[in-house]
């Protein structure tokens, strides 16, 4: 079987979606399929001459397809919704001859982008959308989610709101994201020693976020937990766009037990996970897209680095975590996220029981794993 996966996205990407995309389509190949990876021609100046496979550290067994697509972002300086509207429409029209000179009808064509899925089936009835949120106008795309041969979802709960709509139940598989564990297993530093490498004190206890710095992620909720904390505590946040993180540090510059790093090389976050006393995950329960359907890399990575997890109470977080494996906060209080750190850091115990556990439930989540139940979904 070839699986041709299309994605309108830059890649290489600073963003984590573009790390998925790139892992799962190196993991379809081990699970026995030829993979084509089928991305525009996109602007994007931070990576020029950078090497795919080498930046998200994958072996280069799969194809990566650049089809020439004309990029508006230099020509006019729209905002950033209208500018998405028009690159989208010109990879639309790119994407639409390059299916045109195919002619191989046993191809499986996969993809993330449902506004894709009225030009791909088209061209195929071998189609599966992989769903990581919902859009709007879930009616109008109703009929082309019913068209499609299988559809991947992240979580139980995209799963339930699509059957509410009226897809058949056996025509969705729930496959939330994973980890690479090997990423983990070949750190043997050290705590302390990890920490002198990264420049962070030995002396705090550190809890870390990594992550974007959306609202609904909850990061500011953990700068604000941050001082009903010990004065021995430090929270180092990890990760964001260069805009949300200027944002971010004026809004927190108060703050004198914060740390705010930034973007760091994804090959570097186990690192600074395996750094880490306590690791959060504080997502905020005011949108839908925290509550049900977000399934976060970060989580499983969070498991795989063997640190207790504080996490958001939340209907899509319990679908992976319990009481066994994290310490459970009620979504949005500073406060009862700041005594769950707290107890985090003071009962060790209880920490190494839960972080252990998360260590050996992560082991069912590896990329490999679920490009395997992908695959078999596929073709049953």
């Amino acid at each position: 079987m070839k699986l041709i996966y299309i994605a309108n996205a830059r890649i290489p990407t600073e963003k984590t979606h573009g790390l998925q995309i790139i892992k799962m389509s190196s993991s379809f190949v081990s699970a026995g399929v030829d993979v084509e990876l089928v991305v525009p021609t996109r602007i994007n100046s931070d990576f020029d001459g950078v090497d795919v496979f080498s930046y998200y550290k994958v072996e280069s067994n799969f194809v990566i397809k650049k089809i020439k697509t004309f990029d508006p972002r230099r020509l006019l300086k729209f905002p950033v919704g209208t500018y998405i509207k028009f690159q989208s429409f010109f990879f639309m029209v790119s994407l639409f001859f390059y299916l045109l000179r195919r002619n191989n009808q046993d191809d499986v064509f996969y993809t993330r982008d449902e506004y894709l899925l009225p030009l791909l089936l088209l061209f195929s009835k071998k189609v599966v959308w992989e769903g990581h949120n919902l859009p709007q106008n879930k009616k109008y795309y109703f009929n082309f989610w019913s068209k499609c041969l299988k559809i991947v979802v992240i979580t139980n709960g995209l799963k339930k709101e699509l059957i509410k709509l009226g897809l058949v139940n056996d025509k969705i598989l729930v496959a939330p994201d994973g980890v690479d564990l090997e990423s983990f297993y070949k750190i043997n530093k050290s705590r302390d020693d990890i920490r002198k490498e990264l420049g962070l004190p030995v002396d705090k206890n550190i809890i870390i976020y990594a992550g974007h710095l959306y609202s609904w992620k909850g990061a500011q909720i953990l700068a604000d937990a941050s001082k009903f904390l010990d004065q021995d505590c430090l929270v180092v946040f990890i990760g964001g766009t260069d805009y949300d993180i200027a944002n971010f540090k004026v809004k927190n510059q108060h703050y004198g037990n914060i740390i705010i790093i930034g973007r760091k090389p994804h090959n570097m976050i186990p690192l600074y996970l395996k750094s880490a006393d306590a690791l959060v995950l504080p997502n905020s329960a005011e949108k839908e897209i925290s509550r049900m359907f977000t399934s976060p890399m970060k989580l499983f990575e969070y498991m795989a680095s063997q640190r207790p997890i504080i996490a958001s109470d939340l209907p899509s977080i319990r679908e992976i975590l319990s009481d066994a494996t994290a310490f459970l906060v009620k979504p949005d209080d500073v406060k009862d996220l700041a005594n769950r750190i707290q107890e985090a850091l003071t009962n060790h115990k209880l920490s190494d029981i839960i972080s252990e556990e998360a260590f050996n439930k992560v082991k069912n989540y590896t990329w490999h794993k679920r490009a395997e139940n992908i695959i078999n979904f596929i073709m049953r």
